[in-house]
């Protein structure tokens, strides 16, 4: 009997979580909307239990920082990961390589952790081309989207020049301080 529970909590733990549905946000909103807006780096990553849920924490080795507290490194969680032997998965949640560079719109939450806001709308991978210009790109989400009335919506690609994405975050930033 006891295999058996132990087999079935280990079969809902590790049972990937139901599709998510995701309110689309525009770059502007994600500038207002974040605590922190970074150009940094994944410097290591590791998993832990915060009540139920397992996060991934990726340690963010700041490289630039256009919105937030001045500070060298950010810890940023995403929902899922391995942690004790056990695994939680969650749709729509990004997954960060080390050593790689992104732009990352964060915001902290009421339980003191700083999440991607938006899951991947919050994350641009940093992209060099062939002729050495910088861009910034995201993916568009597989995962259900609605926008601002609750109409079901697709999901589109963004990709900016670097120095377009740092201008469009700088002159939100000056609009909203000027409010």
């Amino acid at each position: 009997m006891r295999r058996i529970v132990t087999a079935l909590v280990f079969a809902l733990v590790l049972m990937p979580v139901g599709a998510v549905t995701l309110l689309r946000l525009e770059l502007d909103e994600m500038i207002e909307k974040s605590t922190a807006i970074v150009r940094g780096q994944v410097a290591g990553s590791w998993a832990r239990f915060h009540g139920p849920v397992i996060y991934t924490h990726y340690r963010i080795r700041v490289l630039e920082r256009w919105k937030g507290a001045e500070a060298t490194e950010e810890d940023v969680v995403v929902p899922g990961g391995v942690a004790d032997g056990l695994r939680q998965v969650f749709p729509g949640a990004p997954k960060l390589a080390d050593g790689t560079e992104y732009v990352l719109f964060l915001w902290r939450g009421s339980s003191g952790l700083t999440n991607i806001m938006g899951l991947t709308q919050g994350l641009f991978d940093v992209h060099r081309d062939i002729a050495g210009g910088v861009f910034a790109a995201r993916m568009a989400t597989s995962e259900s989207m609605l926008d601002a009335g609750g109409r079901l919506v697709k999901d589109e690609p963004l990709r900016l020049r670097f120095e377009e994405l740092r201008g469009r975050i700088r002159a939100a930033l000056a609009r909203g301080s000027q409010k």
